[in-house]
This record gives structure tokens, sequence and C-alpha cells, in this order.
């Protein structure tokens, strides 16, 4: 297969993490005989210093063209004082929009290596595979009308949460139908009680429910999953949920996982995949080449599962990265501090590698059996 992959390693650590997962997918392709052509463009602040734009048009236009897009991460804390929509996030924002992708799938796995990493107790967190799946063009983040009005002492602010039935049933087929490949449930996450949106959003997904007689759904006020993630992560399968909702839930789940280095992304359902992983561009340790890459690593797996059907090559990206852990390769933010080896991002990336033409051997000596 020849794919189009533009990488957009973005700020911080995102030049780091995304030079990873390029590696990783490079060793995917020479294993399986793919042909993988990386096109690489600015994003976010890197993109502002070099055009004056977060998101400038070379960049959208080769996005549009490509097979899948790779984002490593989008923020400095230098444009803080730009208005928001001339902020690096902006760049992101408006990416997602042209991009089209309303579905963000968020996996959340408890592995048995860094199971000591997590701040829940073992026993909790153990065996925990969450998939949670984001409602991401529609909501508070998006809704109008927005904004600021009146002055000094008068001064207000204005968000509107807004929903069709359409944007939610899209989004809740996407669920649906990843359930139906996992363990069957779906946990839709809303405030029904107090929101009308919320309240559009139950009576949707559950008529949409009625299409998957195999898949078993449950309602659940947001405050009422967020204290269920923490305290029993194993009743949930897929979790779907609204933008906002899903944004925070999402980052708590990374307590299952022990950091948010470990969560990969993919936003689908547009005119072109965007993969990337949930952590910041954290410039405190960028420059220093100990970031986690395991999430942007993960991202690439899922890259090629959604975007390209290559189910197998993302099996063996997923393998490989269970492989390392369970050999004691650890960045600091999963160092739980037992006999473990402490490993730059470049070792990570290179170990993972490793891993997938070990896999290949593997397979290459079974079929010649």
């Amino acid at each position: 297969m020849k794919l189009h992959i533009v990488v957009l390693a973005g700020d911080g650590i995102g030049p780091e993490v995304t030079a990873e997962a390029e590696r990783v997918l490079g060793t995917v392709a020479a294993t399986h005989g793919h042909n993988f052509e990386f096109e690489h463009q600015l994003i976010g602040a890197a993109a502002i210093e070099e055009s004056g734009s977060p998101l400038p048009r070379a960049t959208l236009d080769a996005c549009l063209a490509s097979n899948a897009v790779l984002l490593g991460a989008v923020g400095a804390p230098r444009f803080d004082n730009l208005p928001p929509n001339e902020r690096p996030e902006a760049g992101l924002l408006l990416l997602r929009r042209a991009l089209g992708g309303y579905a963000n799938l968020r996996p959340a796995i408890s592995y048995d290596a860094i199971k000591e990493a997590s701040p829940l107790r073992s026993e909790i967190a153990a065996g925990a595979d969450i998939l949670i799946v984001r409602e991401l063009l529609g909501g508070l983040y998006y809704g109008e009308p927005r904004g600021f009005s009146g002055t000094n002492g008068d001064l207000s602010a204005k968000n509107t949460m807004r929903y069709s039935v359409a944007e939610v049933e899209r989004v809740a087929r996407v669920a649906f139908s990843a359930a139906t490949n996992r363990r069957g449930k779906v946990t839709s996450v809303d405030k029904a009680n107090v929101l009308e949106a919320s309240q559009l959003w139950r009576q949707t997904v559950t008529r949409v429910a009625r299409d998957y007689p195999n898949v078993y759904l449950e309602h659940m006020y947001v405050d009422a999953c967020a204290m269920q993630l923490l305290t029993s992560p194993k009743r949930f399968d897929v979790i779907l949920t609204e933008n906002l909702f899903g944004d925070i839930l999402s980052d708590e789940a990374a307590v299952i996982t022990g950091s948010l280095g470990m969560l990969a992304s993919a936003t689908i359902g547009g005119q072109v995949g965007l993969y990337e992983p949930v952590h910041g561009s954290a410039p405190d340790i960028a420059g220093r080449g100990i970031a986690n890459p395991f999430g942007a690593i993960a991202s690439a797996a899922m890259l090629l599962r959604y975007s390209c059907g290559l189910e197998q090559e993302a099996d063996e990206i997923e393998e490989a990265i269970r492989i390392v852990l369970k050999e004691g390769y650890r960045t600091l933010d999963i160092n739980s501090g037992g006999s473990t080896y402490l490993a730059r991002t470049a070792e990570i990336g290179e170990a993972v590698c490793d891993a997938i033409a070990e896999i290949a051997d593997r397979r290459h000596a079974y079929h010649a059996v």
C-alpha cells in the first residue's frame, strides 16, 4: 500500500514524539512491503513564527490532499497574550473543523507492566480497557452565539451548548460500531437532568441503539461517570459523550494508564483522519529528549487501523508497545521506581521498532512452515 502521510510535529515535545512515531511507521512499511511517504508541515507556534498564522494555507492544503495526518502537539506559553483566534491552539481547532472529523476516539488501557504507575490501586485499574468516543465538532467549543459583551464592571461572557439530532446520531453510530468489535457495551454520558442539549442527546442515542441489538446501552450522568472512572474503571467498555464532557473524562482516564503520555487519539469521520497523542506540548521538558513517545506511537497504530484498514500492522505496533513495556523501558512519567530502565525518547522508539522487526520475523517464520 502507498500512503501519503502529513506530519505536523508542532510545538514543545511534538517534534520529539512524532519523530519516533514516524520511525515506527517506517519500520512497519519496511516489514510489510508498504510505501509510506511523509510530508512535514507547520502548525501552531512554529507556524506563527514562520508565517504569522497558526494554520498556514500550505499546511491545510497538504493535509486535505493526504491519506492521514499525524500531529505532535500544539501550544506555547509565549503566545498566551494573543487573542484566542490567533494563538497556536486556534490552528488545531481550525484544522479539526476543516478535516471534518466529528468522532474523537481515545483509548485508555491499563498495561500490566506499568500498573504501578497508576495512582489507583492495581486491583482497581488492572485490566481496564476503555474506548472514549467524544463528539468533536459541536457543543460549547463551537456553539454560537459566544463571546464577550459589555465593558469594565458590566463585562459578561457567553458560550452556547448546541447539538442537533444529526450530530448526535452520527457519533453515536461510531460508538456502537466500535462496541460490536469489543465487549458489546456503550455507556452514554450526559447531564440530562439539567441540560436540554443532554436530553436531546439521550433521546437520540436511545433511538440509535435499536439498530444495534447486540450492544448493551446504559446512560450515566457525567458526574457519576467521573467517579466511576476512578473507582470502577473495568465496568466500562465504550464511553460515548459530547465534546466538553469527553475532553474532561478522557484526560481523567489518564490515571488508568499512569500518564497522559500513554494516551493516543484518532479523529475520524471526515475527509481525512487526524491522529495525535492526548498530551500537550509540555514546554518544560521540550528539547531534553525525555518525553514519552508511547502515545504518539499508539496514535500511529490508530492511523493505520482507521485511515488505511491495516489492522494487522496496527496490532503489531500495539503488541510491540506491550513488549517494550514488559522489557522494562520507562520514561520518567511512568517510572514507578521499580527495577526498570529509564530510557530516552529515541531509545523507546528504537526499542519499539526492534520489537516490530522481531514480530515480523516470527510472522515470516510461521508462514515459511
